[in-house]
């Protein structure tokens, strides 16, 4: 699944070329994928006209902003409607951005056309992936239901190392689980939290509750370093990702540790290691990460 480095690198490349393009159409090929409105033409009619004046980030979630001209009150005095497109690519989701001509790949699932024959295509292989329109009169949060329990954004200037401690210290669950909450961390997933921790020299099966302040300092600042050497690299690929232009992510290349099993530690060349914890693989170097004396 898209984390944040993968959304986040989405999200600038839409940043950089659709703004002040506008809907004229599309086509919904497969129904599901859109979550909201309920009618499948709904959603198609209400987009039209619209333009995109900016891409957000919340989470693994992308949010267009989108804004349209009406005519309002007696004296037909122009006025600007908001409005929101939201859009995650959950396992296997890919947006690109395209001519219209280009062939449909297998997985095509909805086509949004925009201004000179261009078009964001969603392509989808597992088709978990949903789109949302929101309507002016709504919240982004009122129609998509999970923007509301989302933490923190952890390259914000909110994610402290106070609001970490705050957060774990406490827990008795294993770090690599919490680190995967997104309510408490949104847009943290499996290989960065393994990456982080890796950096941070922690254990995944460490209790957060056996972690000390230095530890928990430690994975703060790895969780921030990580996250951006990724965004850098334009995200990860190890099997769907791509970016909007149909580029494969260069960080996984520069991995640490995930997706590692049996090769050598690149600090100590002990093999790494791969373990279940709470359903999700998790990769390690059992040196490197030597589990807590206290534990």
């Amino acid at each position: 699944m898209p984390e944040l480095p993968e959304v986040e690198t989405v999200r600038l490349g839409l940043q950089q070329t659709t703004l002040h393009q506008t809907f004229t159409g599309g086509q919904v090929l497969l129904r599901r994928i859109v979550a909201y409105p309920p009618i499948m033409n709904d959603f198609l009619d209400h987009l039209k006209g619209y333009t995109i004046t900016h891409w957000h980030r919340r989470g693994k979630y992308l949010l267009a902003q989108l804004e349209k001209s009406t005519l309002s009150g007696s004296l037909s005095t122009p006025s600007n409607v908001i409005s929101h497109l939201g859009i995650h690519l959950r396992m296997t989701g890919q947006l690109l951005w395209v001519n219209q001509i280009q062939p449909l790949p297998i997985h095509t699932r909805v086509r949004l056309f925009l201004n000179a024959g261009q078009e964001l295509r969603y392509v989808d292989q597992r088709t978990f992936g949903r789109i949302w329109w929101v309507p002016p009169d709504k919240s982004p949060e009122s129609v998509i239901s999970g923007l509301g329990n989302l933490g923190l954004e952890p390259l914000s200037t909110q994610f402290t190392v106070e609001y970490l401690i705050h957060q774990i210290h406490h827990r008795r669950r294993p770090i690599k689980s919490t680190l995967l909450d997104q309510t408490i961390i949104a847009g943290m997933g499996n290989i960065y939290a393994d990456e982080a921790l890796f950096v941070s020299g922690i254990n995944p099966v460490t209790p957060c509750s056996k972690l000390t302040i230095q530890q928990i300092q430690r994975l703060h600042h790895s969780i921030i370093q990580v996250l951006r050497d990724s965004i850098g690299l334009g995200g990860t690929t190890f099997r769907n990702f791509v970016n909007i232009k149909g580029i494969n992510g260069n960080y996984g290349g520069q991995a640490w540790v995930y997706n590692r099993e049996r090769q050598p530690c690149l600090i100590c060349t002990t093999d790494i290691v791969r373990l279940k914890l709470s359903g999700r693989s998790s990769h390690f170097c059992p040196v490197c990460q030597p589990v807590n004396e206290a534990q």
